[in-house]
Formats: structure tokens, sequence, C-alpha cells
């Protein structure tokens, strides 16, 4: 007899696709966190602006990170 994943039972699409945007909105409002923090100390050490275009690249490569780890603890090692 054959093993059936979760993806074979059908109609459980709807819920991969929820779990997959939840991971999303989390690793988003993290991000968010991380670059407001990362903010805060780099306009607490001098005179520089942190710029739009740097916060957005900074949510970016926050997220990136963050579905690193989320790879890694879904997928294992």
């Amino acid at each position: 007899m054959k093993t059936l994943t979760i993806l074979e039972v059908g109609g459980l699409e709807g819920l991969v696709a929820m779990i997959i945007l939840i991971i999303l909105a989390v690793a988003f409002v993290i991000s968010l966190v991380v670059t407001v923090i990362v903010k805060l100390i780099y306009e607490s050490n001098s005179d520089k602006k942190f710029s739009l275009k740097q916060f957005w690249l900074t949510v970016l490569i926050s997220m990136l990170i963050c579905g690193l780890i989320s790879g890694v603890v879904c997928g294992g090692m």
C-alpha cells in the first residue's frame, strides 16, 4: 500500500496556501520590527538619516534571512 502525502489527499490546497501566507505575514512583521530597530540604532549614532530605499532594502534582506531560517526549521537539516 502506498503512503499518501498531505498534497495527494485532495482539497487541502487552501490549507497549504494559508500556511504559506501565514509564514510570509509573520516573516514580514518580524522584518519590520528588525528594520525599525536597525533604523533607530543607525540614526542614534550620528546625524545620518535612514532613507526609504534603505528601509525597504533592510526589510527585504531581513525577510530573506527569515525565509532561510524557516526553510531550515520546516525542511530540516
